[in-house]
Parts: structure tokens; sequence; C-alpha cells
């Protein structure tokens, strides 16, 4: 029985019985008729077969299942949706290859308001012709609220649109954000551009496609390439910043130092995660650092990302992130009665298995002693145990590293100069801040390891031949292995024959604090006017100003006599026609103020109010002051 739709576009009420080609079908059929009568539709369960088709399915109101409060604060809870709604199609896939509705449930356990449905997710959509028109205005400058009104006025009314105002704003927003046309992609060309002046070994590649959006981006700075040849062993690689307000992962290629501090060798802004994405950056990376391929590599459990890497550095070490695989032990688990006994086990089999023999027997008993035999992320977690099983990864080096959540501390330290508002352009700008702030770091670590030492905990020699020779950081951990793991005759072998020291081959190079390293030679490439011959006199002649003034301020006949100066100067140098240094902005890739180009959020002069720069936290909260004041004062 095929469902009816009449001549007015009604669709008829569902039935048993009725049948349809495929999946999708339902659905369509489903999704109007919940519109006509006022409500939203969800997909609640399926169940596939071993062909990998799927055999039964529900749909369902959005509103079925029960409210968990999420909120914080329990006083101030947050609007609900679900209220145990019992409405829903169950369909089954017969013998002929079609869908057959088994189970109708008509019932709804709230008011229906079919005036309203347009307001429920399911049933907006931004079709592809609305989308030409809101980008077509936006390129023309028209104000986005005006944009969607033509829209509105266009279809008849606000009833007769199946978006709202938001959904085109989020639209608009993100087509900006990708658009390459004029501003967008002369900002990122000029901001490489004047890097590569000042510095030709910064590096960058931008990928676009065949509509000159942008896809992907990859930039290194020439000091992270070079310092890449110290600390080039071990890297992670992470993908989970700022995915939710640029619609593109920030990709940061991370290592560590003679510190064990973060460093950075290299970031891309990615369009998607499949393979293929994944394929074009670890390729420009490793093009980049001149065909050098790491080591190590550690990621959390991406299939996109294993694939990729087994193509661009199938001799590396490929670890998955310990960290990511077990804080989902609590989803995973979380239900089962015996949740903490299960938890301890797996604990032990990870953590204090030294064979794969001892891990593997560890791993049976845990299946045996609570039934996990069938469980699919146990399954799938020991057919990739030589990617995260410490029992299986310890032999190889790993800078002491064993998760990502070294690109996810990078990630928190781009924090400080990133928020939500900034714009793509801004944010691979905002790169150089970050990036001199860790150098900065690294060098008040490497001031603190050589004018202050680490006192001795032993009498051994051993431990005086690390202290004069590792950085402070790491001869830390160096007293923690002499504190706990050595037992005294392991120690006692270490010094037989009266020898103090060890052999040099036991002292590693990348931790080691008297080094010169090449990369510290390598100036960081800024985009900062003070590189400017006009701004750097600019700022010496002020500093020399600066020094008079504080001199002549400290009473009113030292300040009137400076004054007095220096309107005579002035008089001189009125007369002066300065010589113009073109090599001042041109030499350096600097635009001029009338060239100037946006950013690619606010590629238009008008129509958009500007975008509010990032503020401290004393801004923030004087403005908090001032709101409070704001509603506190009475009306008039």
């Amino acid at each position: 029985m095929e469902p009816n739709i009449g001549d007015e576009g009604v669709v008829e009420e569902p039935k048993e019985g009725m049948s349809f080609s495929s999946i999708e079908e339902v659905r369509a059929y489903y999704t109007r008729y919940a519109k006509q009568v006022g409500f939203g539709v969800t997909k609640r369960n399926s169940k596939t077969g071993a062909d990998g088709q799927i055999r039964y399915f529900t749909l369902a109101c959005v509103r079925q299942g029960t409210y968990v409060s999420k909120a914080s604060n329990i006083l101030k809870p947050r609007p609900m949706e679900h209220n145990g709604c019992k409405a829903k199609i169950n369909a089954i896939l017969g013998s002929e290859g079609k869908f057959r509705l088994t189970h109708v449930v008509l019932e709804h356990s709230h008011v229906l308001s079919p005036g309203k449905a347009r307001y429920i997710r399911c049933h907006k959509r931004l079709d592809e012709s609305s989308k030409r028109k809101l980008e077509y205005n936006d390129m023309a400058g028209i104000q986005l609220s005006k944009n969607y009104n033509s829209c509105v006025a266009e279809a008849g009314g606000y009833e007769n649109l199946t978006f709202g105002e938001r959904d085109a704003r989020n639209y608009i927003r993100e087509v900006r954000l990708l658009r390459l046309g004029l501003g967008g992609a002369e900002a990122l060309q000029n901001y490489f551009t004047r890097m590569q002046a000042q510095n030709d070994g910064f590096y960058y590649i931008i990928d676009v496609d065949d509509e000159t959006r942008l896809r992907n981006v990859f930039w290194a700075d020439a000091r992270s390439r070079a310092a890449y040849e110290s600390f080039g062993d071990v890297i992670t690689f992470d993908t989970t910043y700022l995915t939710n307000s640029y619609k593109m992962p920030f990709a940061p290629f991370v290592g560590v130092n003679h510190h064990g501090q973060s460093i950075l060798f290299g970031c891309g802004l990615i369009s998607g995660e499949d393979t293929d994405t994944f394929v074009w950056l670890f390729e420009s990376w490793l093009k980049c650092m001149n065909g050098r391929a790491p080591q190590a590599i550690i990621t959390d459990q991406d299939k996109a990302m294993q694939n990729a890497i087994a193509r661009v550095f199938p001799k590396s070490r490929h670890r998955f992130c310990l960290w990511h695989i077990m804080k989902k032990v609590p989803e995973k688990f979380g239900a089962y009665s015996q949740y903490d006994d299960i938890k301890s086990q797996l604990h032990r089999c990870v953590y204090d298995t030294l064979s794969r023999d001892e891990f593997n027997k560890c791993w049976l008993q845990l299946l045996d002693n609570f039934d996990l035999h069938d469980h699919s992320w146990l399954e799938w977690l020991y057919s990739e145990r030589h990617l995260w099983v410490p029992a299986y990864v310890r032999n190889e080096f790993w800078a002491g590293m064993s998760s990502t959540q070294r690109s996810e501390g990078m990630n928190a330290f781009f924090d400080d100069y990133v928020n939500s508002k900034t714009t793509l352009k801004q944010f691979v700008d905002q790169y150089d801040n970050a990036l001199r702030r860790k150098i900065e770091n690294e060098l008040a670590a490497d001031f603190s390891s050589f004018h202050m030492q680490i006192p001795c905990i032993t009498f051994y020699g051993i431990e005086r031949q690390f202290q004069a020779s590792y950085t402070n950081a790491k001869f830390k951990e160096v007293q923690e292995e002499l504190r706990g793991i050595l037992c005294r005759h392991a120690i006692r072998v270490l010094t037989l024959h009266d020898k103090e020291e060890l052999p040099a081959k036991y002292i590693l190079d990348r931790w080691r604090k008297d080094l010169k390293r090449d990369y510290t030679l390598v100036r960081s490439s800024r985009d900062d006017l003070s590189y400017s011959p006009n701004a750097y006199r600019m700022n010496k002649l002020n500093k020399a100003f600066y020094e008079i003034s504080s001199i002549a301020g400290t009473s009113d006949d030292g300040c009137a006599k400076l004054l007095t100066q220096l309107s005579k100067l002035k008089l001189e140098w009125v007369e002066v026609q300065p010589v113009c240094d073109n090599q001042s902005t041109e030499s350096l890739g600097v635009t001029k103020r009338s060239d100037k180009l946006k950013s690619p959020v606010a590629a238009r002069s008008k129509g958009r109010p500007v975008s509010k720069r990032k503020q401290s936290s004393a801004e923030k909260a004087i403005n908090r002051l001032k709101a409070r004041k704001t509603q506190r004062a009475p009306v008039s």
C-alpha cells in the first residue's frame, strides 16, 4: 500500500502496511507528514544485517525519550525538549526489497502546532537556490538582515521559508571564512609574502578548489623548521581545536625540546578530516621538512589519519594516544554493575604488564572474568594493541610522550591569543605572538639551567654526570629514577671497577643543556612593523627622547627649557624634505594603508559591524562593572 498525497499536498497519515522503496523515501514521507501535523522527526534506532544493509529502523517524534539535566546549576535548569512522547513508526525491509510499516503510534503527549513546525530543526533546510542568492547578495555588500529579508519577500512571507535568519547568518559566516575572493586570498597571500620577505625560510602552501575557495592551508616558521632538525624525532598530531568556531580544525605538528617543553613544527587549518585531506597536509609538511620523516608519531585513534600516516610516513612508528583511549572507559563500561572491577583490571593490563605475553594473559583473564569476549570496543582495542599498549611500544623512543596532550597543550596556549571571534587570517597572524612567547619560555628555561643548579640527592658520580649535562627539567626526571626505580644493586653494577660515570652513549644529546643548537640562531618571522627601517628609526628616536624627557620633566624649569629647544629643532627640520625610503615598505611586502586588504570574515566595507577585538581580563572586568551600573540605574 503506497501513501496517498492529495491534490492540495495533504499527506495521508501513516498506517501499518504502507510500503516504500527506500529508507530515504520513508523519512521524506514521515517528515512531510510531521510538518503538516506539527512535530519534528528523529531516527531512534536501527538494526543492520550481516550484509551491512539496514533491516529495521524506527522514526520517532523529537520529543521522545526522557530529559537528563546537564546544567551545572540545578537552580537554573535549561529548557528541555524531551517529554517521553511515544509517537513513532517502525519499518522493516521485506523480501521484495521494500520497507513496510509494521507499527504506527499516532498519539502525542504534547500539543501539536503546524504553524510553528518550521522552527523545528528537521524542517529547516537551506536549498541551493537560497544559498546562491545569499552568497551573491553578500558579495554585493548587502547587509545580512536585508539579505535575509529579500528571501522573505521573494518567498511571500516568513512562513514560506524553510530556514531562519540564524541559519542564513551561520551559512554566510562559513562562506566568508572559506571564500578566497577579493580580500581573503590577498590578505593571506600578503601576510605570507611579508613573512618570506623577512626570512626566506618561512614556508607556506594554500590549497583551493575549482571555485577558488580555500580548502586547506599549511605554514611553518623558519625557526620551527630549524628546530625540527634537533627535536624532530618524535611528534604528536591532533585536530581537535577550533572545530566549532571556525568549521576548520587546527592541526599543529608538535614535539618537545630539551626542557620537555612543547615546540611547534608547523601547523595547518584544514576543511575536512578525511584521508585525502590528511595526505595533503602530511605531504606538505614532509616537503617543508626537506623529506625527513619523524621516527615516531602520536595521534588519536582516527582511521583516516591512520591511513594517511601509513601512506606518507610508512617507516615512522605510529602510536595511538593512550590518554584518549583510557578516558573512554567510563563511557564504555559505566553502565556495568562491575564497572569498578573492570576498570581496575583493565588498568592493570595496560599499566602494570611489562611484556607482551604478560599483557595478553592479563587481557584474556579480563575477558573471562567479566564475560567480555563479545565487546566490540575491546575487540577493536586488542586488534590494534601494537599501536597503544605500553608493553608493545616501550622499546621505541617516545621522548617522554604517550599522548597527544602536547598538541592539546599547544591548543590551550593559542587560547591566550585567539577567541571565537577571530577570523581565519587573524588566526594565522596571531601565530606570531604565540610563537614568540614559546621562544621566550625556552630562553627563560635555558637561563635557569645555566645559572641555577639542582642539588644532588646521592653521592653517586652518575648523578653528578647528569647534573652537569642535562637541563634542570630533565635532571629532575633522572633524580626521580634514582629515588624510586633503581635499587642500590643496579646502581652498584653501573659503578663497578671504580667507574663513577656512564658511557657517553647513555647521555642523550637532545636533553643536554651544554650544546649550542643551530636553530637558536634563526630569527623567528614576525609580522611586526617594527622590523621596517622607518619603524626601527622611530623607535630609536622615541627611546632617546624618552630618556631626555624623563630628566627634564622632573621640574617646571627643565620642562620649559626642553620645550624651547624642541621648538627650535622643529623649525630646522620643517625645511628639510624627508627622503623616501622605498625599501621600508616594498621590500618587506608591507601593504600601504590605502591598499590594505580585509580579512575573509570582514571582506566588505559596510553592512556589518566591526569585529570586536579580544579584550584583556581587566577590560572585561571593567565592562562587566559598567553593565551592572547600567542595570541598576533608575529609569526616568
